[in-house]
């Protein structure tokens, strides 16, 4: 719920210009993908992905902690660490249960199984695009929970992708996809409304001594 009273004395704070950039890439914003990195091992490949997750439009990405700190590079990340939400989880277990909470499928990303082919794939159903490991990829324990598999098309030699580069061909095909489909797939209004109060408040400079003078002068 935004406080409609704050959220329009922040708007004072931030140029018409930047508002309306938030309008217009909101309006390319979906939560019908999610991306769900499984224990990380590198900074850059984080960074990497959640900087792809700003570039197509997915506004929501899930990291799974066992034994690897997700960690972003802020120089990689370009900033996108600021407009897509990052939620951290302990355990596979964990997040899997939150996703299917939320409405979505479990789809694991892999080469070595039937997997189905990235431009086969149905984008019609909410779906937590699963990315693994640099040396060990997806757990067996994901493999065993997913309910689809997808893989990227390769005619090489070589059998795998940086999981950067995989995650950024996964989600520019499945979203350009989604896109041109009658699937509703945009935010609600009231996602919307929350998530350019986040990104205002993310934009001001000096935002806790706003926020405190806010509560001296109109919360008396």
């Amino acid at each position: 719920m935004v406080d409609k009273a704050l959220f329009s004395y922040l708007e004072g704070f931030v140029t018409q210009e930047r508002r309306n950039k938030f309008v217009d890439i909101l309006n390319n914003r979906t939560k019908h993908f999610t991306v769900v990195l499984e224990d990380v091992y590198q900074m850059h490949n984080t960074s990497a992905v959640i900087r792809s997750c700003d570039v197509f439009g997915v506004q929501q990405a899930h990291a799974i902690e066992v034994q690897h700190k997700n960690t972003l590079d802020k120089e990689i990340a370009m900033g996108a660490q600021k407009w897509v939400d990052l939620k951290f989880h302990a355990s596979p277990e964990s997040c899997i249960q939150h996703l299917r909470s939320d409405g979505y499928q479990i789809i694991a990303t892999s080469p070595h199984n039937n997997s189905c082919y990235l431009e086969d794939f149905d984008i019609t159903k909410k779906s937590a695009l699963f990315f693994g490991s640099e040396r060990d990829g997806i757990s067996e324990g994901v493999l065993q929970q997913a309910d689809g598999f997808i893989k990227v098309p390769m005619v090489g030699f070589t059998e795998s992708l940086n999981i950067s580069v995989s995650a950024a061909i996964v989600l520019q095909s499945l979203t350009a996809r989604l896109r041109k489909s009658t699937v509703s797939w945009q935010l609600t209004e009231e996602e919307k409304e929350f998530q350019r109060f986040i990104w205002m408040q993310k934009s001001i400079r000096s935002i806790d001594k706003i926020l405190e003078r806010y509560n001296q002068e109109y919360l008396k």
